[in-house]
């Protein structure tokens, strides 16, 4: 793995436990789908998205509605804070980079006080689109290469996602049962929590330093 400039920071799942009921609501009111009990915001979340992908067109105020209740209700992981100021301290882009709407976002963002964490943030509104769109929008913005930026998801569609952009997938342990049917994807790697990321970027940078240490050792003289 390249040396680690970026991390891309999803909210739904990954910075905070966001309830399935309004992201279920959108699916049911603007697409015609039937409720489903789901205990998983994430999956309910990015199953939205698809629906919203396959439609091709924006939802209306109301669902941006729904969305800030999503926001109201979602409680942040304890690690969030200590662990994103740790990154910060470390020279490491914190590029917020989401489908949800801008008026959601924002409201996310006050409410977990990460304003001054954030390098940037992107929403659909911003980035012109949804799933891919931001972490392109982020990664392009920061102008970092794919390949040193990281990308935090606990679902399939969210590791399908960052694959698709190039970036290394690093998946949330959220759910033991989850994690391991999930690790058939492939990911980068993973962690179990927000305050094992800063050591994991730090793993990183020393293996890549040893390589250079031992391709300097071999190169002729």
């Amino acid at each position: 793995m390249h040396l680690i400039e970026g991390v891309l920071l999803e909210p739904v799942g990954c910075l905070a436990e966001f309830p399935a009921e309004p992201f279920q609501e959108i699916a049911a009111r603007f697409f015609g789908r039937n409720k489903k009990a789901s205990r998983s915001g994430s999956r309910a979340y990015w199953h939205m998205l698809n629906l919203m992908d396959t439609a091709g067109q924006p939802i209306d105020a109301a669902a941006e509605a729904l969305e800030l209740e999503a926001v109201d209700q979602a409680s942040a992981y304890d690690d969030v804070l200590p662990a994103l100021t740790e990154l910060k301290a470390m020279g490491i882009q914190l590029l917020l980079a989401s489908s949800l709407s801008s008026v959601a976002i924002t409201h996310f963002v006050t409410k977990c006080g990460l304003a001054e964490l954030l390098s940037a943030v992107w929403t659909r509104d911003n980035a012109g689109g949804i799933k891919a769109a931001p972490l392109r929008s982020a990664i392009g913005g920061a102008s970092l290469d794919p390949e040193q930026v990281m990308f935090l998801t606990d679902t399939a569609e969210g590791l399908k996602v960052a694959k698709s952009v190039g970036v290394n997938s690093i998946l949330m342990m959220n759910d033991p049962d989850e994690a391991r049917r999930l690790s058939m994807h492939e990911p980068s790697g993973g962690i179990v929590s927000l305050h094992e990321l800063p050591d994991f970027i730090r793993l990183v940078a020393a293996e890549n330093a040893q390589g250079a240490a031992t391709h300097d050792l071999r190169l002729p003289r």
